[in-house]
């Protein structure tokens, strides 16, 4: 596995579950790992599931990628509980991630990870 990993959080379990499929498939040597939805399968995000998700990522450095601000709120709870580097950035969820994956596969320099980030970046 890669050193850098990425975490999906979405409102829909659905659509976290679609992003990693689609991203799975460029990063076949990073860790994803996803959470979508409240604890009992709604619209929503759960503290407990985005905590598990991060959890369950096998890098100990990932990249955070989101849809809605609760979602991102759960992150930065995340990122003050847990030892794990995160790195979240405001890009779209999707191609965020997918050209992040992309890079992690191919070994990129985190400094160009980052730029690239920056310019897709939603301000």
């Amino acid at each position: 596995m890669k050193e850098y990993g990425i975490v999906i959080i979405s409102h829909s379990k659905d659509v976290a579950k679609g992003v990693s499929d689609i991203i799975s498939q460029v990063a076949a040597d990073v860790s994803i790992t996803y959470s979508g939805g409240t604890d009992d399968g709604g619209i929503g995000t759960s503290f407990d599931k985005v905590n598990e998700a991060f959890e369950k990522n096998s890098a100990e450095k990932v990249y955070a990628f989101y849809d809605l601000g609760s979602a991102k709120m759960n992150i930065e709870t995340v990122m003050e509980l847990l030892d794990k580097e995160i790195i979240l950035f405001n890009a779209p969820i999707l191609e965020g991630a997918y050209a992040t994956a992309a890079q992690v596969q191919m070994d990129e320099k985190p400094e160009v990870i980052k730029e690239n980030l920056k310019s897709i970046e939603i301000k």
